[in-house]
């Protein structure tokens, strides 16, 4: 394999291997500082980060607020606390080598608050900022006043030539790489259009080619991409380093290095990526976000599917086709649904499934009673970890809501992906996971379930395998 040489980067000389920073508490200060200490770019996750008493405890994130928009403070507080602790942590782990990067999703609730607050409690330990998941336009000026390298992550040269134009030609200076995530084999949340096919995944390289085309329109020739989702093997990738087509490639992993010893994730997580077959991770769309996201297929996402398929239009008045009277519930006006959809609800509520609730798309979805009570308490208990919550209509601006009905086909992303986190339980939550997560159960680095240091992992993989 060819020789990965360092390259400079947030100021440094580092490995080209960037450490994914994966939210709620996937990555946290030990794992990240662990991959800068072995030479790379650790990247501590600003996402809902753990925190700890003086005791060393985590502090579990309970929210006592009345109202929505008193628990989103709580949150935004925990959130603070969470990324300057972690942060901490990863600077003493490191001990100075390597670069530390902070992580945050643009669409995550109070993204720019949290961000800013945890650089201030941070200075001088962060090289760089890494922000996707939505267009992080203000990301640049934020990491302008406080004189930090940014990493904006893109899945086209079309999003990227929108940020530029709109900010980053404000703050060239300091763009130190742009982040290319594969929408269709990266892990958690993907950057799919409109005009993208998600069961037709394209070659990366056109499109890496086509981001690099356009920066160097712009003058940045020699600023670094990075490609995330899909890279296990570096060997696979031998056309890409060194190329000058492409110009300067660094990778970044966000599924191989949950499966470290460093990593915080439970051993219940752990010993499930072992057992990941291929076409078990889908892309699926039941993220409240909006965005596609990818997501080992366990009961929870089946549970999902199933109950976006016990799905029938209705309307509120009688009119084109729609003549079959339907009655929600005991008391109320009827709606109306096509006849030929009667004897489905017919079917669905007499195996139990005897909640329709309505969706925003004017159409019934049949549930169990347990299953509506348990939608309806998550909704009222948001505690806006979005900027804009599809599942529960939350949203941070002045009304404090989308102003669409909620939607109980999606689900609490906060409470799903903290359980998964902290109490481990892979079935009833969701797991995200990149495509190639079957990789582990193939390759012989991990048989036998060994699971290797964070410092074993990087040297595995600059031996190109």
């Amino acid at each position: 394999m060819k020789t990965l040489g360092a390259v400079r980067m947030s100021g440094r000389d580092v490995l080209p291997l960037i450490e994914g920073g994966k939210g709620i508490s996937a990555t946290n200060g030990i794992s990240s500082g662990s991959w800068a200490a072995a030479g790379g770019i650790g990247t501590v996750s600003a996402v809902n980060a753990d925190s700890y008493d003086e005791n060393g405890v985590r502090i579990p994130q309970f929210y006592r607020g009345k109202t929505r928009k008193d628990r989103h403070e709580e949150l935004v507080a925990y959130g603070i606390a969470g990324g300057i602790a972690q942060l901490h942590k990863a600077h003493e782990v490191s001990g100075g080598g390597g670069a530390l990067h902070i992580n945050v999703l643009w669409e995550m609730g109070g993204a720019e608050r949290i961000l800013e607050g945890v650089l201030e409690g941070t200075k001088g330990l962060v090289h760089g900022v890494t922000c996707g998941a939505g267009m992080p336009y203000r990301v640049s000026e934020i990491a302008g006043r406080y004189n930090l390298f940014y990493y904006p992550i893109v899945s086209s040269a079309r999003a990227f030539r929108a940020l530029w134009l709109r900010s980053f030609n404000k703050t060239r200076e300091l763009l130190g790489g742009v982040v290319y995530e594969d929408p269709w084999r990266a892990g958690g949340h993907n950057g799919l259009s409109n005009s993208e096919d998600p069961l037709v995944p394209e070659d990366p390289y056109p499109r890496v080619l086509a981001l690099r085309q356009q920066m160097r329109e712009y003058g940045l020739g020699e600023t670094p991409i990075i490609m995330a989702g899909g890279v296990w093997w570096l060997s696979e990738w031998q056309d890409w380093i060194d190329n000058p087509e492409l110009g300067s490639i660094a990778f970044q992993f966000g599924t191989r290095p949950l499966l470290t010893q460093e990593s915080p994730i439970p051993q219940s997580w752990k010993d499930r990526l072992l057992t990941v077959r291929k076409g078990d991770v889908a892309l699926n769309k039941f993220s409240p976000t909006g965005f596609y996201s990818s997501a080992v297929l366990n009961p929870f996402l089946k549970k999902l599917y199933e109950r976006s398929e016990r799905q029938i239009a209705y309307v509120t008045e009688s009119r084109d086709g729609f003549t079959q009277t339907f009655k929600t519930g005991p008391v109320g006006n009827p709606i109306y649904i096509v006849p030929d959809d009667f004897p489905k609800a017919e079917g669905w509520m007499a195996s139990g499934l005897t909640k329709a609730l309505r969706t925003p798309d004017s159409t019934l979805i049949f549930v169990t009673p347990e299953e509506a009570r348990e939608i309806q308490v998550d909704q009222a208990n948001c505690m806006g970890c979005l900027s804009q919550c599809q599942f529960s209509n939350w949203s941070q601006g002045e009304s404090g809501t989308t102003g669409r009905m909620a939607d109980p086909r999606s689900f609490c992303i906060q409470k799903s992906l903290q359980n998964v986190a902290h109490e481990g339980d892979m079935d009833n939550y969701l797991m995200f996971a990149g495509h190639n997560c079957y990789r582990f159960g193939e390759d012989s680095f991990y048989a036998g379930g060994t699971i290797p240091t964070v410092k074993q992992l990087v040297d595995r993989i600059l031996t190109g395998q």
